[in-house]
């Protein structure tokens, strides 16, 4: 379905592969260990691991989508971001990303929508001095459930102040697209993380950019 502009009130982000790159300098050097005899593209295959080790939900949640068990996959996905360990990796910022924040304050509410722990949320947030753009901040444990389900879409908007019908979802994978559509609201994927086109569109991306950043060219 067609993004419709005009319905967007307020901006929800996800953090990792969406404002935060990191995991692509992960998938850098775990792809120098994979044999290329055995895989066609070792970058794509390394990212793939990366984003099991990462994000196991991702990737159950595809398989539990081939084999019809979604409602009892969502539910171990729940139980495993509760039980993450704090990370303590290192950040990098996706270039222009804190550019694009300072030209949408001010123009939306914005939130931040991530089933990373608070600890490390902030921690990515106060060390490129990106917290004055947002008006709340959802981490995995702030609601009920943490992504693929609605109810931290639904915090942010209530944070907010705006109907979630009124929300964009943005994120890198299939967990941030089901989460937002779950939640009434329209959904951007962004190419600049682990998500690709086919699996966003698939689970109800209503527009594709190529990174991040690329939003000011829809919201102008």
């Amino acid at each position: 379905m067609p993004l419709k502009v005009p319905k967007i009130k307020a901006l929800c982000f996800d953090v990792d592969g969406t404002l935060s790159n990191t995991d692509d300098l992960y998938a850098q050097k775990v792809s120098k260990f994979i044999p290329k005899f055995l895989f066609k593209d070792p970058e794509h295959a390394a990212r793939r691991l990366v984003m099991w080790i990462e994000s196991p939900g991702n990737a159950l949640l595809s398989l539990a989508d081939a084999l019809h068990l979604d409602d009892e996959m969502v539910a171990v996905i729940n139980w495993l971001s509760r039980r993450r360990k704090l990370s303590s990796k290192k950040f990098l910022l996706i270039p222009g990303v804190d550019d694009m924040l300072e030209q949408l304050h001010g123009r939306y509410p914005m939130s931040i929508v991530s089933a990373r722990d608070e600890k490390g949320t902030m921690t990515f947030l106060e060390q490129f001095g990106l917290t004055k753009y947002f008006d709340a901040i959802v981490t995995g444990l702030s609601a009920r459930h943490t992504k693929p389900y609605p109810d931290p879409v639904l915090l942010a908007a209530q944070k907010m102040n705006v109907p979630p019908e009124n929300c964009l979802m943005i994120g890198d994978t299939t967990v941030d697209i089901r989460a937002g559509k779950s939640a009434g609201a329209q959904t951007v994927g962004v190419l600049c993380g682990f998500g690709e086109e086919p699996e966003l569109r698939h689970f109800g991306a209503d527009e594709i950019v190529e990174d991040t950043t690329k939003l000011l060219e829809i919201l102008k």
